[in-house]
């Protein structure tokens, strides 16, 4: 099973990563579900803006550690790398 970490640009510009295996359906309760992560629920919309694979959780979990540890101009410059 293929995880992704992803990178939401709020509504309110702020920024947010998750991990998911479902990009679609977690992007639809960030902005239409009580499932959506509570920072996001009060900054909707959001939009996806970044996104990588990952080969298992495992993975994804340290990547998404340690995109949430850059500081947003780093989060910024790897968004457009891509």
């Amino acid at each position: 099973m293929s995880y992704f970490v992803y990178i939401l640009e709020c509504s309110d510009g702020s920024l947010y990563t998750g991990i998911t295996t479902d990009l679609t359906k977690r992007l639809d309760e960030h902005n239409n579900k009580e499932t959506g992560a509570k920072y996001t629920r009060v900054r909707r919309p959001v939009k996806l803006i970044y996104q990588e694979s990952s080969e298992n959780r495992s993975t994804a979990s340290k990547r998404e550690y340690a995109i949430k540890k850059f500081t947003r101009i780093k989060k910024l410059e790897l968004i457009q790398k891509t």
